[in-house]
């Protein structure tokens, strides 16, 4: 009796499975188009991290995130009490070098002096040289008196190249302590500015990072900074995609904070550097028309339109085997040739017709 049921199931099981028949479709025209995968996050335009330059205790916070903010507007304080030490004493520095300079000025009027004294000396031993020369050659005058007062001249003019040598170093060392000085003075109190952290450019604050009392070093992120009403798509595009990408193109964009919308949008810059972590580019593009509200670090994919082509003759991407064949009469292999591509379709350029039937591949 069970040998009979067995049998009887195990017909049916046949005659059910020899009945069953593929299931066939036709190609059909339509648009298809081929695009590149992408990923990434909303910014702000401009936005960057504010960082110190200076390292200290955070002092105060001027500032709380959400706010608007103009260009160099205080953001925030850092203890400054070396710096202003350090202001202190340059300006102290200064003001001795001031009053130190007053009495080289005396000295320079000194020795300008000297100057003056040393070539009106000179110019007069020289007008005698000149005339003893003559008297000499009338033989006037005994070879050694004429040697004294060549002598004397060749001491005055000695004289003279001195005393200007020491009025122009005077001259240098007076500028050079001022300037330097001076410097170091503007040095400290530019130093001083560094603990008081500004904005770099009108816009929103998005976030503060810190909180007072807390360290400060020139690698701590204090704050996030961006313009309040435009923003932009950084995206990353893998490595073998990437040569496809180009300034211009449509991006398609989707985002989890608009589920079920998409918004247009436009490459606009290429970072040509890979990630060498993650193999992809970074590449900015703009919305055309964007969402009626975004924030900074929202999520989006995207799908970089590379080319579309209308009017195609094209079957779903399951039909395909090996990117290459599609089965006709249900269980016949051909060979095809294929274009364009997106995730659902793909078009047949060549070896099959719009009107013939395929068959879904057997797993």
């Amino acid at each position: 009796m069970k040998s009979r049921y067995c049998s009887y199931f195990t017909i049916l099981f046949v005659v059910f499975s020899c009945s069953k028949k593929a299931e066939g479709i036709q190609p059909t025209v339509s648009d298809v188009t081929e695009s590149v995968y992408a990923s990434g996050v909303i910014k702000a335009d401009d936005q960057y991290t504010v960082y110190s330059t200076v390292n200290g205790i955070l002092q105060a916070i001027k500032v709380t995130a959400g706010q608007s903010i103009s260009q160099g507007q205080l953001l925030f304080e850092i203890e400054s009490k070396k710096a202003d030490l350090d202001t202190q004493n340059a300006q102290l520095t200064y003001q001795l070098s001031t009053e130190n300079s007053r009495y080289i000025q005396d000295r320079i009027a000194e020795i300008e002096m000297k100057v003056q004294a040393a070539k009106d000396k000179l110019t007069l031993d020289e007008s005698i040289l000149n005339r003893n020369k003559k008297v000499r050659a009338l033989e006037g005058i005994s070879e050694v008196d004429f040697e004294k007062i060549e002598l004397t001249y060749k001491s005055s003019k000695i004289n003279y190249e001195s005393t200007k040598k020491q009025l122009a170093q005077l001259k240098a060392q007076l500028e050079n302590d001022q300037n330097r000085n001076s410097n170091r003075l503007k040095y400290s109190q530019n130093s001083q500015s560094d603990y008081n952290i500004k904005s770099a450019f009108t816009g929103r604050l998005f976030d503060v990072l810190v909180k007072e009392g807390s360290l400060v070093t020139n690698q701590t992120p204090l704050a996030i900074i961006g313009k309040s009403d435009s923003f932009l798509l950084e995206l990353e595009v893998d490595e073998n995609d990437m040569v496809r990408v180009a300034i211009g193109q449509k991006v398609v964009v989707t985002m989890d904070s608009y589920k079920g919308q998409t918004f247009d949008a436009t490459v606009d810059k290429i970072y040509p550097i890979m990630d060498e972590r993650s193999r992809t580019f970074k590449i900015e593009a703009h919305f055309v028309n964007p969402p009626q509200k975004l924030y900074p670090n929202l999520t989006a994919e995207a799908n970089i339109v590379i080319k579309t082509k209308k009017n195609a003759i094209t079957i779903p991407r399951s039909y395909l085997i090996d990117n290459q064949y599609v089965l006709v009469n249900e269980d016949e292999k051909r060979k095809v040739k294929i274009g364009l591509s997106d995730y659902e379709k793909v078009e047949i350029v060549a070896g099959l017709k719009k009107e013939e039937t395929i068959y879904t591949p057997k797993k």
